[in-house]
């Protein structure tokens, strides 16, 4: 038995199959440019998302066969992908506009009325709705383009699209939908989002559990793809999640970092944690726990933003430099673009760099470095609002390829990283949650059978008494710009 889950990145995307013991049985990945041109906003086309989902689908039908397995032995295939990002369909799943990306801040001032129209919700949740969430983009939509507003018959998340396009039925599991304003507490649709909003319930998704099979893979994507029309298909969770799923992290204390694109944290409490500010946010864990946590606009993106321009070779230079670049005389805010979620919420806040590189090596363990004290900052704020700090250290992530970064994490955590074999997670993280109700009676039992850490990477005692002093300018630096 095979278990599969597809991570719709926002530059590609990627597809991994597994075994009940967590064994990788084939993986594809395509990479691609989704971006639609758009002044002062981030929009992607998910009609090239969906064409790039069934050329992975087909890839892997095809290292399946050649690596000895059927696509008939995948049971079940777990989908996931950004949280917060709003694509508006017709009657037929067909995307009126480009897709408003969770990174696109023109809802900033939406998000005020929508955080007024809900605010018990919002209260009781523990959280404020700002310009990352899904449903205050929907409410800017409303204003900002009535037209495309009134003819818009379903609402819903990147994962939502791609569960309907593949099963035939619009579904989305109750981590994808927090941001779309779904109440956790009592599993429906809040009153508000019709009365206040404008968008009755019929225009939102079926709400599942993580995991929870919606449907099978319809006859034509099945021919397209080669895969099996007996393959269960269910949403898997947002990227965040199902990155969480596969850290290893299982036991309330624990926490988890996924350090790709973005930065996002989370860990596991028996509680719901409550941020009044809007930073934090708390998914709902499937085996009855609380999941509190919180995505950075920072995050690897300054890597291609800022040293796009160096070649595989030059980059692994530059990584390898790093070791004895460090500590820097340097303080830098590795924010790429406009506008922070985590560790403060500022959308207009930008990136900094305080200090005279002595050179492009200098400059870019810097970043690292700053990308380690925004990591730091958004474990203080979490074990500040209450969330258990005393379980292990987890981290996923394209970017713990990087033994270097690794260790300046550790050293400025001051704590050791645990990090499983399948260091990049998403994918994987949505076969796991996909085989959690397809083999196993939990997530944390599916887990503990499929997830393995792979190595620790411990701190290094004098390194971390000089990153304590490091952290303590960077955090100054901010507070002197407002950033607190």
């Amino acid at each position: 038995m095979l278990f599969a889950g597809l991570d719709l990145g926002t530059s590609g995307v990627r597809v991994t199959a597994v075994d009940e013991h967590g064994k990788i049985a084939a993986s594809a990945s395509r990479s691609a440019d989704f971006s639609v041109a758009c002044e002062n906003g981030v929009e992607q086309d998910p009609e090239a998302w969906w064409r790039e989902t069934l050329a992975v689908l087909g890839e892997l039908a095809f290292a399946l066969k050649k690596n000895g397995r059927s696509p008939e032995e995948l049971s079940a295939l777990g989908v996931t992908s950004t949280s917060g990002t709003l694509v508006v369909l017709d009657k037929k799943l067909r995307p009126l506009r480009p897709a408003i990306m969770y990174s696109d801040v023109r809802a900033a001032d939406a998000a005020k009325f929508v955080q007024n129209a809900g605010r018990a919700h919002a209260s009781r949740h523990g959280y404020a709705f700002n310009a990352s969430f899904a449903i205050t983009k929907a409410a800017w939509l409303a204003s900002a383009e009535p037209e495309t507003f009134g003819k818009a018959a379903h609402f819903v998340h990147p994962a939502d699209f791609i569960v309907g396009r593949l099963a035939g039925e619009l579904a989305s599991d109750y981590s994808t939908s927090l941001k779309m304003g779904y109440d956790l507490l009592s599993d429906h649709w809040p009153g508000f989002i019709a009365r206040k909003l404008g968008i009755s319930s019929a225009a939102l998704p079926r709400v599942v559990a993580p995991g929870e099979p919606v449907g099978t893979i319809l006859l034509d994507v099945a021919a397209q793809t080669g895969l099996s029309p007996a393959t269960q298909v269910a949403p898997a969770g947002s990227d965040g999640v199902a990155a969480f799923a596969a850290s290893g992290a299982r036991r309330p204390g624990d926490w988890a970092s996924s350090l790709g694109t973005t930065l996002v944290l989370k860990s596991i409490a028996d509680d719901l944690v409550k941020d009044p500010d809007g930073r934090v946010y708390c998914h709902r864990h499937p085996d009855g726990f609380w999941i509190p946590g919180g995505a950075s606009s920072t995050g690897a993106a300054w890597v291609n933003a800022r040293f796009g321009d160096a070649d595989a070779a030059a980059l692994a230079t530059l990584f390898n430099a790093a070791s004895s670049r460090t500590p820097t005389g340097l303080l830098v805010y590795p924010l790429v673009g406009r506008g922070e979620r985590f560790p403060f919420l500022n959308p207009e806040a930008e990136g900094f760099i305080a200090g005279r590189p002595a050179d492009r090596a200098e400059l870019f363990a810097a970043h690292m470095e700053g990308t380690a004290f925004v990591e730091r900052w958004c474990l203080d704020v979490l074990a500040q609002l209450g969330a258990p700090t005393g379980g292990e250290l987890f981290t996923v992530g394209g970017a713990t390829r990087e033994d270097a970064w690794l260790q300046i994490r550790a050293n400025v955590l001051g704590r050791p990283l645990a990090v499983p074999d399948v260091p990049e997670a998403t994918s994987f993280g949505a076969a796991v949650i996909a085989a959690s109700k397809a083999a196993y009676g939990s997530l944390s039992e599916a887990s503990e059978a499929m997830v393995r850490v792979g190595r620790v990477v411990e701190p290094r005692e004098e390194a971390v008494a000089a990153y304590r002093e490091k952290y303590r300018k960077f955090r100054h630096a901010c507070a002197a710009i407002g950033y607190a």
